[in-house]
């Protein structure tokens, strides 16, 4: 228990955005992909995901937690429906998603209305905590966890002194109560036993933290050997022991992370956004930000949320 409290002492939580929302028809989106994590609350009509070959279905009064970086593919909505993207879905958005008042009698009995919450939980600044912790996506049945969701959208929808401030306080209730319910129910006993790693080992902590700062610089596993003081043919291996991943790739995951929060949150170009965070190569850039989120790099610039409208 010790050992969760100091994961949690390190996190820090970030509401992103909140949406309620209803389909217009049902619409399957393939390669479901944020870097963030997405919590979804369906109100009305069908709900599901498939991962590994495999849909499950999310029951009204259930909660899924797709955790950042999560490839999978979720339905919103019944009987057959249309097979959507990420570029799909953002071209053509207010065509098939649409705003909902919560309780409003709904005509079109093949839509699903839900509640939509998108948030960050990183440790030690550069980590997704659930992703590190090798959490997949899930369903929760928790009505409190239901609750601090409807606050988050209640305060965050309506423009009042502090309520964004108050979102990311709700917002951090909310990780607490779903890492909670993930001990309480004895979930992924051997994703966190195995990944527990992460967040013993100074060694590793000290790289992830020299990676956040130096995204834009020479990230070669012989640099990151000298920084774990670990010899340039053994970083690798200890890199992926540890987090399941090699270091290249998890750097990548970092700079294009970076990249989506200043395409964002500043109106820098492309090509200086590349740079930035690490891509001299402004076209090999684009095609990789493509790959990743579906969509080119500056579509992400005007959107909020792959879900948002």
């Amino acid at each position: 228990m010790e050992d969760y409290n100091k994961i949690l002492e390190s996190l820090s939580v970030r509401f992103v955005k909140v949406n309620s929302l209803i389909t217009s028809q049902t619409i399957e989106i393939k390669t479901l992909y944020d870097a963030r994590n997405t919590l979804i609350v369906p109100y009305n009509g069908n709900t599901s995901f498939r991962q590994n070959g495999i849909r499950t279905a999310v029951k009204k009064g259930e909660i899924l937690l797709i955790p950042g970086r999560e490839d999978i593919s979720v339905t919103l909505g019944r009987g057959k429906g249309i097979f959507l993207d990420n570029e799909a879905l953002e071209k053509n958005r207010k065509q098939y998603l649409d705003s909902y008042e919560i309780g409003t009698p709904i005509e079109n009995e093949n839509a699903a209305a839900f509640l939509l919450i998108t948030f960050e939980t990183k440790a030690f600044g550069s980590v997704n905590f659930f992703t590190a912790l090798g959490i997949p996506t899930f369903i929760l049945d928790n009505a409190e966890i239901s609750n601090i969701a409807a606050k988050i959208y209640n305060e965050a929808s309506v423009v009042r002194t502090g309520n964004i401030r108050f979102a990311n306080v709700l917002t951090e209730e909310l990780t607490i109560q779903i890492f909670r319910y993930i001990i309480e129910k004895s979930l992924f006993v051997e994703q966190l036993a195995t990944n527990m790693n992460y967040f013993k080992d100074p060694r590793l902590v000290k790289v992830f933290s020299f990676i956040k700062e130096n995204l834009a610089d020479d990230l070669s596993n012989k640099t990151l050997a000298d920084v774990a003081d670990v010899s340039e043919d053994y970083v690798g291996q200890y890199f992926k022991m540890l987090t399941s991943i090699n270091p290249q790739d998890y750097i990548e995951y970092q700079r294009m992370e970076r990249a989506v929060d200043l395409l964002r949150s500043s109106t820098k170009s492309i090509k200086d956004i590349g740079c930035e965070v690490g891509y001299k190569d402004t076209a090999y850039f684009c095609r990789r930000f493509k790959m990743m989120f579906g969509i080119p790099a500056g579509k992400m610039r005007r959107r909020e949320a792959l879900l948002g409208v």
